[in-house]
């Protein structure tokens, strides 16, 4: 027979429990939004290997040190990992949800910290956060359902946070892109950005159409923006624009979108070879020196860009329109194409 007192330590129990269940439901429904701590751990797989959701590749060690360079793409629901134009990592990831899209384009990393708490989404924790906008769109650890599921952020499996974390700083160049990516590479031996002038049409042009301030960030990684439909090339060192010059002669290109690294070998006549990366469509990354011979380029402003160049400097070629409309102050993200939400 259950006696009064047990009775009573029942209902005291239920009412615990009780308790106990609607402050884990408070605490993962917050305004409407469903916040699971439960985050995707990852799982380290072997090189070559076909991706399954929550699965990365990390290899490091194939390139120890130099710039680094991250392409996300939206569509594969990939990101890859290049140093030093060698690529060293490739992880699945979660990207923005309909109406809550990632917005594609060229960024740098503003922000970092290890133990990081939303202030839009009611104190959503983001681990290994590294801030992309100051609206809102970061890379970090967390859920990956296996499809696109953020609300703009690009999640990883923690794991993979965690590693990737340990090889960027602020001012590293990190591409969104809406197309797929093509992960083979070839190198294209250029005479754009070489260590030698003179041989093309880049070398015409007025020194009044550049700008020069290397003083404005004196170290850290280079990033150079070339937009053929803004008739622009921007120069970024640790996120800052240390310089810009008029480009003529690419307006009519159809370019598509890619990235180029600079990589630690010359040909016979001391020029720069860059490792290419097909980053939006099924077209073929150009040649940069086929390129150059179309380009006219303010020669003044060459030859001090020339000066910056180092081995995993990072060349963006766009015939998307530069977006003014995005504040250059917050960061490379000058070939926006989509609504920040």
């Amino acid at each position: 027979m259950t006696t009064t007192a047990q009775c009573l330590g029942l209902v005291s129990c239920k009412r615990r429990l009780l308790a106990f269940t609607l402050g884990l439901f408070a605490s993962t429904w917050i305004g409407g939004w469903t916040f699971a701590e439960n985050f995707t751990e990852g799982r380290d797989v072997a090189p070559f290997s076909v991706l399954q959701n929550g699965d990365y590749i990390w290899k490091p060690e194939i390139s120890p040190s130099g710039p680094v360079l991250i392409i996300v793409s939206t569509p594969d629901q990939l990101l890859y990992v290049y140093r030093n134009g060698i690529r060293i990592g490739r992880s699945t990831v979660s990207t923005g949800r309909p109406g809550h899209r990632t917005p594609s384009g060229v960024f740098t990393i503003l922000q970092k910290q290890v133990d990081h708490y939303s202030t839009i989404y009611h104190g959503a924790p983001m681990p290994f956060m590294e801030r992309l906008t100051w609206g809102g769109v970061a890379l970090h650890g967390g859920d990956l359902p296996g499809f696109a599921d953020s609300h703009g952020c690009i999640r990883l499996p923690l794991k993979f946070a965690k590693l990737l974390y340990t090889i960027t700083d602020k001012g590293t160049t990190v591409m969104v892109t809406n197309g797929a990516t093509n992960s083979e590479i070839s190198d294209h031996p250029g005479y754009l950005l070489s260590s030698k002038g003179g041989e093309t049409a880049s070398e015409a042009g007025s020194n009044g159409d550049y700008q020069w301030n290397p003083e404005e960030s004196p170290s850290g990684p280079v990033s150079i923006v070339f937009s053929a439909k803004s008739s622009r090339i921007y120069v970024f060192r640790n996120g800052v624009e240390i310089g810009r010059a008029v480009v003529r002669g690419g307006e009519n290109m159809n370019l598509g979108l890619h990235a180029y690294a600079a990589l630690d070998q010359f040909d016979t006549e001391g020029h720069r070879q860059w490792s290419a990366i097909n980053t939006l469509g099924d077209n073929n990354a150009p040649d940069v020196r086929d390129l150059a011979k179309h380009l006219s380029i303010p020669p003044a402003f060459l030859t001090q860009l020339r000066t910056v160049i180092q081995t995993g400097t990072t060349l963006v070629v766009s015939d998307i329109p530069v977006d003014r409309s995005t504040p250059i102050e917050t960061g490379v993200n000058i070939l926006t194409t989509d609504v920040q939400r």
